[in-house]
């Protein structure tokens, strides 16, 4: 612990999409040298072995459970700085997507401690890595947009009750991919579909669960399987859920499966059953 009046510096660190192999360079050396390390609920445990000298705060947010108010967080990071030299913040994925990252910088910056952000892999990208399929296709997809619908509120209770007077609103980009929306799921699809711009009741639909995790699992469908509700059952409250809506995300094996029946009926009534991907990812 530091004795000295001299402020220590924060580290806002990006953990990536959640195996302990994808967090940066950057960012394990500065786990290694940690002196504290706040860290959000979905951090793995063995991102956490990457810091075994450090003192490991839980300050993680989930959703419809009760966590730490940012407004918390921000002091326990300010009084921090007065305390230790080196403090890491890790949060998921990377700290400038949705992870509430200005808050804490305004409060840090106010405070007179020096911050340095450290990017990680969001989600999306890994995702999109581990079904071997880009978010942007020559010809068919130019935009992408990563939404949430989540809002800023402390009270869990209060976000449903906003959430339920507020219409969702969509992007208009070619591929979308939602963060934070299992709730909503179905009313994702259904309000897209109504939408009729450049979704339609076939336009795929994928949805990754504990991306790059050994319990990464995937639901592959379409969007008017998606508004009937039929992924409600598949999903597991306890993982992280990425929704991705797009062209293309068409499956080479779809098609090559639509080839082998010669129907692609066929095919998609089988679409709405799960798919549990093995993780062929190296592990540390």
């Amino acid at each position: 612990m530091t004795t000295s009046s001299t402020l220590g510096k924060v580290y806002l660190v990006g953990a990536g999409p959640g195996a302990a192999d994808l967090i940066t360079v950057r960012g394990a050396k500065l786990l290694e040298k940690a002196e504290i390390v706040f860290h959000d609920a979905l951090v793995e445990p063995e991102m956490l072995e990457l810091c075994p000298q450090a003192i490991k705060v839980a300050v993680g947010k989930r959703c419809g459970k009760l966590s730490s108010a940012q407004q918390f967080i921000n002091k326990r990071l300010v009084d921090a700085a007065s305390q230790y030299q080196t403090i890491v913040r890790l949060k998921g994925g990377d700290p400038m997507l949705f992870g509430r990252a200005d808050e804490e910088l305004q409060a840090l910056h106010k405070a007179g401690i020096a911050v340095e952000i450290v990017p990680g892999i969001t989600a999306a990208l890994a995702g999109a890595a581990s079904i071997g399929q880009s978010l942007t296709l020559r010809g068919v997809s130019r935009s992408v947009a990563f939404v949430t619908l989540a809002q800023a509120t402390e009270d869990a209770q209060e976000e449903q009750d906003q959430k339920a007077q507020q219409p969702i609103s969509n992007p208009s980009a070619d591929t979308l991919v939602y963060y934070m929306g299992r709730k909503d799921a179905a009313k994702i699809a259904q309000q897209l579909i109504s939408q009729n711009r450049n979704h339609t009741t076939n336009t795929p639909v994928q949805i990754l669960e504990a991306v790059s995790t050994p319990r990464e699992r995937q639901w592959v469908s379409t969007l008017g399987e998606l508004a009937q509700g039929k992924a409600e059952h598949w999903f597991n409250v306890q993982s992280p859920a990425l929704i991705l809506v797009g062209e293309s995300l068409r499956s080479t094996n779809i098609e090559s499966a639509e080839n082998l029946e010669g129907s692609s009926s066929k095919i998609n009534n089988g679409l709405q059953h799960t798919g549990v991907l093995s993780n062929r990812r190296r592990r540390a």
